[in-house]
């Protein structure tokens, strides 16, 4: 273009690039000051959105920034909440971050294709797999790096693990319960996770949204188990119906459910009581619960919650394992992600069995679970190096 026409369209601009330019000084300045990822990312690419909306006034801000930028998590967290999420997985987000960072910084210096991108390949799955991320959702993240892609850049490849981790945890949630009075669920797992503890919290969260749950203390063996159960149901504002020590635990969830239904009660949440998952007599118990349970209210239990201690790493995924098979388990609760957790193991579970991660518990206090989101979940387990 002929100097003369150039000055003349530079003129023709000059509005425009005079308030776009302004505003992207902005909107990088602010960047600069922010740091990288986090909060702080996601409100630079928020300004840069309307940046460029404004200056196209047709839409084409969207254009230019779908795709175009590194994708940045979006989710509804607090971010007080997001911030207690990340202290509790600080352990497995120091640790798998740091090799992380190790690995694209060698892939960085080892350059595309060939040994180079085989060897970070290879690096990466040991990264995911020490992690706890479990072998299928390892295979899946490193086949897009193989065939041909291995050799992009480690900025591809860092956005390349970030996406799938967070499309392997979001597993779409349980088909909707069928319409009936009261919701019923059923809360399993082995002893010393946190089972009570979590029903006294659901209870909470229930009535924060609307609801008036009812408590079943369906632990029958446990001496304290009651006492304990009381103690939460008193801190979260809610009924509970208990047998004598030694109860049939079915007839408990049986007179639990009819007393829901007689009080007008939305939802009976059922304690049971902590066993093995090798014990076959044990898991057929939670069978006859289910059948009385169904038998009280149509299509019960509405949701049978399996709660894993996070500190576990795989043998979590063997308990999710056998009590999927014989409990037909709808949603995860993954607590005691408190700083020693082992986080990797969502993701395993997720992947290889297809059970969504439904709450994450992160304390003892009758606040302290979350509904689960994997943006947050994600962003919290790479945010110490990335």
């Amino acid at each position: 273009m002929p100097l003369k026409l150039l000055d003349r369209l530079r003129a023709g601009l000059q509005r425009t690039a005079t308030e776009l330019g302004a505003r992207l000084d902005g909107v990088f300045r602010a960047a600069e000051g922010a740091g990288a990822g986090g909060p702080g990312a996601r409100r630079t690419i928020d300004a840069l959105e309307e940046a460029l909306l404004q200056a196209a006034a047709v839409g084409g801000g969207d254009r230019l920034t779908r795709g175009r930028l590194p994708r940045v998590a979006r989710h509804d967290m607090p971010l007080k909440l997001l911030d207690r999420l990340r202290a509790g997985l600080q352990r497995t987000a120091t640790e798998l971050g740091a090799r992380l960072d190790g690995v694209f910084r060698a892939a960085e210096g080892a350059g595309a294709g060939g040994p180079g991108a085989r060897r970070t390949i290879d690096a990466l799955e040991e990264a995911l797999l020490q992690a706890d991320v479990g072998v299928a959702a390892t295979e899946r993240i490193t086949a897009g790096l193989r065939g041909g892609r291995a050799a992009q850049p480690a900025p591809g490849a860092r956005e390349l693990v970030r996406r799938e981790l967070v499309e392997i945890l979001s597993a779409p949630p349980p088909a909707a319960a069928v319409a009936a009075s009261p919701q019923v669920v059923l809360v399993v797992g082995v002893n010393g996770t946190g089972k009570t503890t979590t029903v006294g919290k659901l209870a909470h969260l229930r009535r924060q949204a609307g609801q008036q749950p009812l408590i079943c203390a369906a632990d029958t063996f446990r001496a304290a188990a009651v006492e304990q159960l009381e103690v939460w149901a008193r801190r979260a504002g809610v009924d509970l119906v208990q047998a004598r020590a030694g109860g049939d635990p079915a007839a408990v969830v049986f007179d639990a459910i009819r007393a829901g239904q007689a009080r007008g009660r939305d939802v009976v949440l059922v304690d049971t009581a902590g066993r093995l998952h090798t014990r076959a007599d044990l898991m057929a118990e939670l069978d006859k619960m289910r059948r009385v349970a169904a038998r009280a209210v149509a299509g019960a239990p509405h949701e049978v919650l399996l709660v894993l201690d996070a500190t576990v790493g795989q043998n979590g995924l063997v308990q999710a394992r056998r009590f999927f098979e014989h409990a037909r388990v709808t949603g995860v609760v993954l607590t005691k992600v408190d700083g020693t957790a082992r986080g990797g193991i969502a993701v395993a579970v997720v992947s290889e069995l297809g059970i969504p991660i439904r709450y994450v518990g992160v304390g003892e206090a009758l606040d302290d679970l979350l509904p689960f989101s994997a943006e947050a979940y994600v962003e919290a387990l790479l945010a110490a190096q990335w």
